[in-house]
């Protein structure tokens, strides 16, 4: 027998786990996304997961990510309801505690067109919009000649200093991941100085590239020709729609739109850092 509305509005939510891992990947299969396990593995480690229970006893029929960033910011991501309670409340139950376990720190998120109204309700506003690419790079239209080699473990303390400066935030526990998480990490270094850094990594049969930190577009645009050379499988990743320029080059060489997503933040009236240099973001999980 379904349960009811009342019932369903006084099901626990709870802190998750890497042991929940499976149990999202399954969620987020049921609502037609890509099982992501790679992803949930470090979501769910770098940062704090809700859930709540089937009360059938078997999986979740809810769950979301935060990631926190400091008392300056935190992420949300991969929020989720099962199909079947779809549009009884669930959705709107987990946001308002996630908002509140949150307190006074600022909160970030990427919204489908379903999901931005909700937000907005919450005191989202939007700030941006990130459009979605995906394709086999073609190498149609040639990277400028920015020198870019795989990055090794001497250059983690300046790919950090680099990251915070252009990011405006201290992302240590998620950067210094990137090595076993990643397939494919690079720099880019001129004079010998690193002026961005970029990661491949594995998403089911796609790599997507993130983070892409980089002094300027013609470094981005290296740093993506760079990754694509070294993969034999599509690339996906989201960029920025002020980067046109990007856009534009990506899609010249086999990229195409798949999905739009709009930035919002609360708190806050924009990101920190400089938008200039940051193209791409580690991990994105739009609701």
């Amino acid at each position: 027998m379904p349960i009811s509305t009342s019932a369903l509005a006084q099901l626990p939510i709870r802190r998750l786990t890497s042991v929940d891992l499976l149990a999202c990947a399954d969620l987020a299969e049921n609502r037609g996304w890509h099982r992501e396990e790679h992803k949930w593995g470090l979501l769910l480690t770098a940062g704090t997961g809700y859930g709540i229970d089937d009360p059938s006893g078997t999986g979740l029929i809810a769950c979301s990510v935060v990631t926190p960033y400091g008392p300056e910011l935190a992420a949300i991501g991969m929020v989720l309801v099962a199909e079947r309670y779809a549009r009884r409340g669930v959705g709107r139950r987990l946001m308002e505690h996630v908002v509140a376990e949150a307190g006074d720190t600022p909160l970030t998120l990427h919204a489908t067109v379903n999901g931005q109204p909700l937000y907005e309700q919450l005191g989202f506003t939007e700030t941006s919009r990130a459009e979605m690419v995906l394709g086999r790079f073609t190498f149609t239209t040639p990277a400028p000649a920015v020198p870019v080699r795989p990055a090794t473990a001497e250059d983690l303390q300046a790919i950090l200093r680099l990251d915070h400066e252009i990011f405006g935030l201290d992302r240590t526990h998620v950067i210094t991941r990137l090595p076993a998480f990643a397939d494919h990490l690079r720099v880019a270094e001129e004079n010998g100085e690193i002026t961005g850094f970029a990661a491949a990594w594995p998403n089911m049969d796609t790599h997507v590239v993130g983070p892409l930190i980089a002094r300027d577009p013609a470094t981005a645009q290296a740093l993506i020709a760079s990754l694509a050379a070294a993969t034999d499988r599509p690339l996906r990743t989201d960029i920025d729609v002020r980067h046109t320029a990007l856009l534009s080059w990506v899609k010249e060489n086999g990229f195409d739109a798949i999905a739009s997503n709009a930035v919002m933040v609360r708190s806050l009236p924009d990101l920190p850092g400089d938008w200039r240099r940051r193209f791409a973001p580690l991990t994105v999980a739009a609701g």
